[in-house]
């Protein structure tokens, strides 16, 4: 509603100062694109930053999120993981519920035939993990360094960490 007033501002006026003489080329020129930028100004909608939440034993029982992938825990948030990434979808809980994404494969690879993006109705997320072969955290699972971003539907980032992804069996 604000913005269609904005526009109908923008156009009235700009017909009007058509009309005058009295403003010059550059001078409507100036005048119009400080319009143009404060309507565009007003369509700019903040983001709601999230704050994913530790995906727990009972949540891999009820959703089936047993398998090979990837786990990514934030730097200093213990060793609980917030996503985890599998070949064919990536898991991460918002609001108490564990939400599905599906893998970007146009993106780049990951371990264990991962992807570093993955696509939700809401969000999206993108794990970048650090170069190098990591180093050997269990029998059969790698820890890298790893850098998490969440995006919202208008890929404004609402949640940033660095961590660790542990990738494995």
């Amino acid at each position: 509603m604000v913005l269609r007033l904005l526009l109908l501002c923008l156009v009235s006026t700009t017909m009007l100062g058509a009309c005058s003489e009295d403003v010059s080329p550059a001078e409507k020129a100036r005048i119009d694109a400080a319009k143009i930028a404060a309507v565009e100004r007003a369509s700019i909608v903040p983001p709601d930053p999230v704050s994913p939440q530790k995906i727990h034993y009972p949540d891999y029982e009820a959703n089936d999120l047993f398998g090979a992938g990837c786990a990514f825990a934030p730097k200093g948030g213990g060793l609980g993981a917030i996503v985890l990434t599998r070949s064919e979808v990536a898991y991460l809980k918002l609001d108490n519920k564990v939400v599905r994404l599906a893998p970007d494969k146009g993106a780049a690879e990951a371990p264990f035939a991962t992807w570093q993006k993955y696509d939700g109705r809401t969000h999206s997320i993108r794990l970048e993990i650090a170069p190098g072969d990591g180093s050997t955290s269990g029998t059969e699972t790698v820890e890298h360094r790893a850098e998490l971003t969440i995006r919202n539907g208008r890929d404004q980032i609402v949640y940033s960490s660095l961590g660790a992804v542990q990738c494995g069996f």
